[in-house]
């Protein structure tokens, strides 16, 4: 709360004054005084707390029956801990006296009312509104931090509803109340006093369109809880009922953090002196509020939710697909969402239209997907479909240049919890694909990039993705989850990895053993041939070089080493100057739990097994993850895509809480 100015006192007629509960008031017991007074001393009613606030070097405290001295030095603070019952029905007493003091020269009488003026929200992040004497004007991050708390009511939680909640300006859903934040307006004083007081509350212009209030005022109705505070609306005068002492109020967010918004807003309320003009406030109480984040869940979160798409292609429909797919969700435990051809319009590329995520407050955390600019045949999916009750919607569009590939949310991707140099990141750090720095290559757009980073807690890091033809993280990493203390591993496509396996096998006697062996329409490459190819060779090379560079990011910026990274065996080739995926690229896999769905590379058959799924087997298996290869082959991988791209995971929230992080 904001401290007052001085209350004036005088020994010629009573002064009157308001006291907030919990706040000091400075008496001014100097400016006017009886002649001769050299000392004074003070008496107040049992509610009053009185202090004295001096200099102790020119000072003495006095005692038996002696006064303080009138000297400036000496201050009178006095506060209440308690509303009055009745106007005035408190007082402090100041006594003037000369030298020697023999009698009181005049006496000054201050007449108090005592207003308990609060807004409370829960600042201390248990889930639960409680009286707080703390600063709740700030806001601090980490585990001892301290401040509320408000989620972006970006569901839907009614279905009359036509867009997200935050668009409706009446309460459509009691529902809705639990996506906002309550703040509970304390405000007990004797009724007489808001005769000539009234209470205000106010939001500041920059923050009235990131954040709507609603006034609780008793019953059950949805028209009972009246939108007072938000776009438009800077100001709200409270109708105080007689003998109200508290008010329910409630809170939501209009808007994630974002590059012009910082995620922190305030509501405040004022006291205000209606007998002046032009209107005075007494006092004021704020809270700050920090917007909740959306986050990003890594692979090693448990799996909650698989979707793919139904399509079909000239060579017939995905059916398989979908039932090895449905095979591998059954045994992680994983509920299985198909997208039916009439809403994705043959648009297979699911991991590319959305990126699932979740905000959270400490009363409640649901998920949010984030639609990508890409907006091909899934670009109605996630608004019609995903939207919901307790699922939430974000996107951003891109206004000025068009949309490039790596603006798909196959190009994005995140890490497990990691460590760098001694600064923690609990909740993992966003990937974004990109050029080489200072290059002038393809960049994801500055307005998701720009989104990414302001949510503070996953501090966002670009790699190299632009030597890709489709140009996606997805193509040459991914994350697996472990059951080591490092809790994780990376994966890397590798081309060196998988031209020394073929060298290996050459040398072993399986030099005729052919790639893409049992694929019809598809012409087979022996290991001799793939071995003896330069061009095949100077193009891995090349590959190699580019996957290094980010090999080099990846250790420096997540603090891996090298036994922290699985090289998978990979070749690419070159197409006008961009790489692709010469057989089924293997790391671009679908993780669920210790489940890994990985594209059938359909290498050479070694005595009747493929070479690259048995390396593959020896190097995943140890680690305590189950590998299934699934043919993706004339579905995705011939259409530049893998498993990854044609699917999308919902996967539980972090344990860990937002809040505690330390940016």
């Amino acid at each position: 709360m904001a401290q007052r100015s001085a209350v004036r006192l005088s020994p010629k007629k009573p002064s009157y004054a308001v006291c907030a509960v919990g706040v000091e008031t400075h008496l001014d017991v100097h400016s006017d005084v009886p002649e001769g007074a050299e000392n004074f001393g003070v008496s107040g009613s049992s509610g009053v707390k009185i202090f004295m606030v001096y200099d102790p070097a020119r000072v003495t405290e006095p005692t038996g029956r002696a006064y303080w001295p009138l000297d400036a030095s000496v201050e009178v603070v006095i506060s209440v801990d308690a509303a009055s019952k009745a106007l005035n029905d408190l007082k402090v007493k100041i006594s003037y006296f000369g030298q020697p003091a023999r009698g009181a020269l005049g006496h000054s009488v201050l007449y108090l009312t005592g207003a308990d003026i609060s807004l409370d929200a829960d600042t201390g992040r248990t889930g639960n509104v409680k009286r707080s004497q703390a600063d709740k004007e700030r806001w601090r991050w980490g585990p001892e931090g301290y401040g509320a708390v408000l989620l972006v009511n970006c569901d839907r939680d009614s279905l009359r509803s036509v867009g997200t909640d935050l668009t409706d300006t009446q309460l459509a859903s009691r529902d809705d109340l639990q996506d906002m934040s309550p703040v509970v307006l304390t405000c007990d004083a004797p009724d007489a006093l808001f005769e000539s007081y009234k209470l205000v509350l106010n939001v500041p212009p920059s923050d009235s369109k990131r954040m709507r209030v609603f006034c609780a005022r008793g019953g059950n109705s949805l028209l009972d809880y009246e939108q007072v505070l938000g776009p438009q609306h800077l100001s709200y005068a409270v109708a105080r009922q007689p003998g109200e002492r508290k008010i329910g109020l409630y809170v939501e967010g209009l808007s994630f953090p974002d590059a012009n918004f910082l995620g922190l807003v305030s509501l405040s309320v004022s006291l205000v002196d209606t007998k002046t003009l032009p209107e005075v406030p007494l006092f004021t109480d704020t809270v700050a509020f920090r917007v909740a984040p959306w986050i990003m869940t890594p692979n090693t979160q448990p799996p909650l939710e698989l979707y793919v798409c139904s399509v079909l292609d000239s060579h017939g429909p995905n059916a398989q697909f979908l039932s090895d797919m449905s095979d591998l969700a059954l045994k992680a435990s994983c509920k299985l969402m198909i997208c039916p051809r009439v809403e994705n319009r043959n648009d297979r590329w699911i991991q590319d239209e959305m990126e699932f995520g979740y905000t959270e407050a400490p009363h409640k955390a649901f998920p949010v997907v984030f639609d990508s600019p890409r907006n091909r045949g899934l670009k109605d999916f996630p608004y019609k479909r995903i939207l919901g009750p307790d699922f939430g919607y974000v996107t951003r569009e891109i206004q000025s240049t068009g949309v490039s590939g790596l603006d798909s949310f196959g190009n994005l991707d995140v890490s497990p919890p990691v460590v760098v140099e001694g600064k923690e990141y609990p909740l993992g750090r966003i990937l974004i694909g990109s050029c080489l720095p200072r290059s002038g290559g393809r960049r994801m757009a500055k307005v998701v990039r720009d989104f990414l980073g302001a949510q503070r807690v996953q501090a966002p890091l670009e790699v190299y993705s632009d030597w890709l033809s489709v140009g996606h993280v997805d193509e040459f990493l991914t994350f697996v989850p472990t059951s080591d203390q490092k809790g994780f591993r990376l994966l890397l496509a590798s081309p060196s990895a998988c031209l020394k396996l073929f060298q290996k096998k050459k040398e072993e006697g399986y030099g005729e053993a052919a790639q893409f062996d049992g694929l019809e329409h598809q012409v087979k490459r022996s290991i001799n041939e793939m071995l003896a190819d330069r061009r095949l060779r100077n193009d891995n090379l090349y590959a190699q070089r580019c996957i290094d560079w980010n090999r080099e990011v990846l250790k420096r910026e997540l603090g891996l080493t090298e036994h922290d990274i699985v090289d998978i065996p990979q070749l690419f080739s070159l197409k006008d100057a961009y790489a692709e995926a010469f057989f089924p690229d293997m790391v671009n896999m679908v993780v669920l739990g210790r489940h890994l769905g990985i594209p059938k590379p359909f290498g050479p058959l070694i005595n009747g097994r493929c070479c690259l799924e048995e390396e593959v087997r020896s190097l995943l298996e140890p680690l305590g993850l189950h590998c299934t290869f699934i043919d993706d082959y004339l579905a995705y991988h011939k259409l530049l895509g893998e498993i990854h791209c044609g699917s999308n995971v919902r996967r539980k929230p972090f344990p860990f809480k937002w809040w505690h992080v330390v940016p």
